[in-house]
């Protein structure tokens, strides 16, 4: 599984846990109208954390925060390099 498709089986799946319709995962969808609310963030991260073993949020020291799910994917991608 890819990576990203890792990504967005994680947004889908804590999505479903908290009763959230979660709008089509392209590249372009700002992250504030993906349905998922801060806590689902949170939770995603927690779990990605977890599975890849990467956190680039603390990682490194200065970031740019993601804005679409595209960006989400990028930093992450980038993390594990």
């Amino acid at each position: 599984m890819t990576l990203r498709a890792r990504i967005a089986a994680e947004f889908e799946r804590v999505g479903a846990e908290h009763d959230k319709v979660v709008a089509p995962l392209v590249d372009d969808l700002p992250l504030i109208e993906s349905g998922l609310d801060s806590l689902c963030f949170a939770i995603i991260v927690a779990r990605l954390e977890e599975t890849l073993g990467l956190d680039p949020f603390s990682a490194a020291a200065e970031i740019e925060f993601p804005v679409t799910f595209g960006d989400f994917v990028r930093l992450y991608d980038g993390a594990g390099r």
